[in-house]
């Protein structure tokens, strides 16, 4: 959520805002996962990216998955006359 958040928030401030790269420096902070490196070393930030990365690959196979299972058992006419949710 961090991520999605200060990157949005850092798109929309910098376009319809106005703010100047400097202003809106600390939302990118937030959102490449600089904020780590002083807890977790200088590899925090690759770590961040892999972490998210995968995380929404996750979500985009598992939702795929789930879609085609429900796809699968209903028909392709959404499961009209079966009786289905």
């Amino acid at each position: 959520m961090i991520t999605v958040s200060s990157g949005m928030a850092y798109r929309l401030l910098r376009d319809w805002g106005g703010w100047g790269r400097d202003r809106a420096h600390g939302l990118m902070v937030l959102h490449e996962g600089e904020w780590l490196k002083p807890w977790l070393g200088p590899g925090a930030e690759t770590l961040y990216v892999l972490i998210n990365g995968l995380g929404l690959l996750w979500m985009l196979g598992s939702g795929g998955w789930l879609a085609w299972e429900r796809w699968r058992r209903s028909g392709p006419a959404g499961g009209a006359g079966k009786g289905g949710a």
